[in-house]
């Protein structure tokens, strides 16, 4: 396991911390994965065999994507997360799953770590890519390691998200936190991905302000 290091890893410890790593926790145990991330898990299944699968879920919070694919036969996981709340917090639920033994968790960047990094058949990013500020170099680096397939879940390209996202960065820059959130849009995510072979497969909006999308190699 490498320390996480450098602005962005601070930023993500600073605000994913311990109490909502908890809060996520407890709603994960409490409901079952979110709307998008049922709505992207279902995609995976729809796409390719998860049967004996890998998978790589990258800033897997409390792992939502990785304990659910590994209930429905994947092989083995490894959760990349600049939150060691969150690492923790997947760690715990994964022995309380008795699936501990089928995942690594590795704390830090994960444009960092690529390189360290084994492909696999899955990648997913669920609701990272609106917390990174280069998405380009993040969805590049997770396209390149998507053997089958990469699930995306980002916020819509909409005003009213835009107006939300600002809204919550001046908060952020009021408090002096290092951490902002952006929306991409979606041409811009596909072209990143793309550069890797991948093509779209599925495309969904989930409320007003998420949608998935799953490229397949």
């Amino acid at each position: 396991m490498k320390c996480c290091a450098g602005s962005n890893c601070r930023a993500f410890e600073s605000v994913f911390n311990a109490s909502y790593a908890e809060d996520d926790l407890e709603d994960y145990r409490k409901h079952g994965p979110a709307r998008a991330t049922r709505m992207l898990l279902q995609a995976i299944q729809d796409a390719t065999p998860v049967a004996g699968a890998t998978l790589l879920d990258i800033g897997g919070g409390v792992g939502a994507a990785h304990h659910e694919l590994l209930k429905a036969g994947a092989r083995s996981a490894v959760d990349v997360d600049g939150s060691s709340a969150f690492l923790a917090a997947a760690r715990r639920e994964a022995e309380r799953l008795g699936h501990a033994d089928r995942v690594t968790y590795l704390h830090g960047d994960f444009v960092a770590l690529a390189g360290e990094v084994a492909p696999a058949d899955i990648v997913t990013l669920d609701r990272v890519i609106c917390c990174y500020p280069d998405m380009p170099e993040l969805v590049g680096a997770a396209a390149e390691r998507a053997q089958r397939v990469l699930g995306l879940v980002f916020p819509r390209d909409a005003w009213w998200t835009r107006a939300g996202v600002w809204c919550v960065n001046l908060f952020e820059r009021l408090r002096r936190d290092s951490l902002l959130f952006y929306v991409h849009r979606v041409a811009e995510v596909d072209a990143a991905v793309g550069r890797s072979g991948l093509s779209l497969r599925f495309h969904r909006r989930v409320g007003i302000l998420w949608q998935v999308r799953l490229y397949v190699r």
